[in-house]
């Protein structure tokens, strides 16, 4: 009997498996629609080429510091060349330093991406969870980025939904 009884519990896990339902949405397409992503990514751009140029500029000031001491350095006395070698070493720490500060893992780059860009990446994820939940849909997958989809049927991609949900139209050429 209790096998009998396990057997049919098992049989109504199995169905209620094959019952759920299954979408996907591919994160990449959604936030290119959004023009205020567009603009988020604009500003970090912008910053990071600002910041590259700066650090740019340390490492040049000092590849002209060690030019000019190397031509100095034959004629110099030994503690003033001492000097000169710390003080070029000392800039070019400074200089991996600021390059650290502001392209290093949490870096300002990092921080300038997660104040601009999260909060539309949150608002994203909110609304598919709002419509995966309105829909009864057990699983959202995103085709975007490490996961692999072999196959997907096309009916299950809610993409278009979420952008409407999210006030755009899906046909908007803002792809430029």
């Amino acid at each position: 009997m209790k096998k009998i009884i396990l057997s049919t519990l098992m049989l109504m896990l199995a169905l209620t498996g094959f019952c759920q339902k299954y979408a996907y949405i591919n994160s990449e397409y959604i936030l290119s629609k959004l023009s205020e992503y567009k603009e988020a990514q604009a500003e970090l751009d912008r910053v990071a080429v600002l910041w590259q140029k700066e650090i740019e500029a340390k490492f040049a000031a000092i590849d002209s510091m060690y030019k000019k001491y190397q031509v100095e350095a034959i004629t110099m006395p030994d503690q003033i060349k001492k000097n000169r070698e710390e003080a070029i070493i000392a800039q070019e720490k400074a200089a991996k330093d600021l390059q650290k500060k502001r392209f290093g893992q949490n870096g300002d780059l990092f921080k300038k991406r997660e104040e601009l860009v999260k909060p539309i990446q949150d608002r994203v994820i909110s609304t598919i969870n709002d419509y995966a939940k309105e829909k009864g849909y057990a699983f959202v997958f995103d085709t975007a980025g490490e996961m692999t989809i072999i196959y997907a049927d096309p009916k299950w991609d809610i993409n278009d939904v979420i952008l409407q949900k999210l006030g755009v139209s899906a046909s908007s050429d803002m792809d430029d």
